[in-house]
């Protein structure tokens, strides 16, 4: 695999894509100097933690503490609750894993102290794959939470595990939160944490993705 320069990648990008771009940067800013690493929830094919991992690389390059780490099947949803509006077990499927994981390695080779990796997917279910990961990481610190899982069953379970480890100024935010489509996103989270005294924002410029910084 060869990365290549391309100045012009604007040219080919579309606007709604460009915007997600500019959103995990928004956020990224807010959490930079939070201690603690970056957790998404549903990686798909990658943009949004080789996102993160580019901006760390660049704004902290030798913050070798900091991780990028994604939860994801990678086979689509493994199952569905009866909280998730009708969608159905594998949907959303998209075999990322050992292509992002080769795309890191080769940007690793571009950047300080690039023999240390920053970037860490977690495959499998991840009602299973949270509680395993701080059982071998029990030093984990959350800096920012993004919720992109979609369904109600992980996005409870990562509420459940991540949140008590985020301190004050973590950003914890939600790409399907209050999207008619995707209920079960809203309901994990307004039965896990008490939305009054939860301050959610949005960007004026982008109608989905909403945050809190804590």
């Amino acid at each position: 695999m060869l990365i290549t320069q391309d100045i012009n990648f604007p040219l080919y990008v579309r606007r709604q894509d460009l915007t997600k771009f500019l959103v995990r940067y928004e956020l990224f800013k807010m959490a930079l100097h939070v201690h603690g690493s970056f957790i998404e929830c549903g990686v798909l094919g990658g943009a949004g933690v080789m996102a993160l991992y580019h901006f760390s690389s660049i704004f902290e390059p030798y913050n070798h503490a900091r991780r990028i780490v994604g939860f994801d099947t990678f086979i689509g949803f493994p199952s569905v609750s009866d909280k998730d509006g009708g969608h159905v077990v594998g949907e959303m499927a998209e075999d990322s894993y050992e292509h992002l994981l080769a795309v890191a390695k080769e940007h690793d080779a571009n950047r300080p102290i690039g023999q240390i990796p920053r970037l860490e997917l977690v495959k499998g279910d991840a009602t299973k794959t949270i509680p395993e990961y701080l059982e071998d990481n029990p030093h984990l610190l959350v800096a920012m939470l993004y919720f992109d899982f979609d369904l109600y069953e992980p996005t409870k379970t990562a509420l459940q595990y991540f949140l008590p480890r985020m301190p004050k100024g973590a950003v914890l935010a939600f790409d399907e939160a209050g999207v008619k489509n995707w209920p079960g996103e809203t309901l994990a989270l307004v039965e896990n944490i008490e939305m009054n005294e939860l301050k959610l924002e949005r960007f004026e410029w982008q109608s989905t993705v909403s945050y809190a910084v804590l």
